[in-house]
């Protein structure tokens, strides 16, 4: 329908039905239709409207799991996620200025249970934390002063654990042991180097990559967010997959893995070994001056042949190795 507007313009109308009063409702629009609806849409009513486009991602915001109050006998075996910020990446000189613990059960399966309990803490460190730090963390001296980690809360999470996880187990256990002998002694896994994550269509391995991929967002760089991010992409398992990422994480925390060590191997072979996977050790934490690499059991003799045909091209030669299980694993 149409009325006359003060300036003499016919004006075009709108109506709805006001589920108030059954009644239609004009809404005026000088220059076209436009549809106002009394009641807003439901937050549900949205994502479903959003999702049916097939032109938008929804992302969730990740709720952290509670804590439990009754810890069910099926899953007996003790899990933590740890994450840790540090003033720097050489655990010889940087400090933890935070340390974020999630506590959890499972059963041999690797399917995971119930939370038992969840820490976080700063800590005040010798030194002025650098600003690149404190850019990546939101961390800032202000934060941290007079702070110190609860050691005998921390503690009571740490000593029953069966395995210690961390996203980047070589950085955080190297950190860990130094901070407190607590770590000593413990069994690691690595959710970003022992998870094939490409095979469970993941283009990358970064924590934020992998929870967006997941379908959530989170607070990131803080320690404790951190840990509940990685518990939700462990525990998320995709419409192809056999098993979740934790129970493969968990299967490879329970094999043994040989580190082989090319030691005196020929300088110009040197991009070779590192375009292999190899890593360069300075032997400043007690091992040889040399490339090394870690293999799983069945494939050391395919890596020493590998060794001796194409860089040492002596078929005696024989580079030391050591057999590594989640005990040894990732250490300095």
């Amino acid at each position: 329908m149409t009325q006359q507007h003060p300036t003499g313009k016919p004006a075009q109308f709108d109506m709805f039905i006001d589920p108030a009063n059954g009644q239609e409702d004009l809404v005026y629009s000088p220059s076209r239709v436009r549809r106002v609806k009394s009641q807003p849409m439901q937050e549900a009513e949205m994502l479903a409207h959003l999702a049916a486009t097939g032109r938008f991602r929804i992302l969730h915001k990740l709720e952290p799991r509670q804590v439990t109050g009754s810890v069910r006998p099926q899953y007996p075996l003790h899990g933590i996620i740890i994450d840790t910020e540090t003033t720097g990446l050489d655990h010889r000189k940087a400090e933890i200025i935070e340390i974020g613990v999630i506590a959890f059960t499972f059963d041999e399966h690797g399917t995971i249970g119930d939370i038992t309990g969840v820490y976080g803490g700063l800590q005040q460190p010798g030194t002025t934390i650098p600003a690149e730090i404190t850019k990546i963390t939101g961390i800032t001296d202000e934060m941290v002063e007079g702070q110190f980690i609860d050691i005998p809360e921390l503690r009571s999470l740490i000593e029953p654990a069966d395995l210690v996880i961390a996203h980047n187990a070589r950085f955080d256990r190297p950190f860990c042991e130094a901070f407190s002998p607590m770590f000593s002694g413990k069994a690691w896994a690595c959710s970003n180097a022992e998870i094939d994550w490409s095979s469970r269509g993941f283009e990358g391995t970064k924590l934020g990559y992998l929870i967006g991929h997941a379908g959530f967002f989170h607070d990131g760089h803080r320690a404790v967010d951190d840990c509940f991010a990685l518990l939700e992409v462990l525990d998320r398992k995709g419409e192809a997959d056999v098993i979740s990422p934790f129970a493969e994480l968990y299967n490879a925390s329970q094999r043994s893995r040989v580190r082989i060590f090319a030691e005196n191997s020929p300088y110009d072979f040197k991009d070779h070994l590192k375009a292999r996977g190899y890593r360069w050790s300075d032997g400043a934490e007690g091992g040889p001056r040399s490339w090394w690499i870690e293999v799983d059991e069945p494939d050391l003799e395919d890596e020493l042949r590998y060794l001796r045909t194409e860089i040492y091209q002596y078929p005696e030669a024989d580079p030391p190795t050591k057999i590594l299980t989640a005990f040894d694993r990732f250490k300095a």
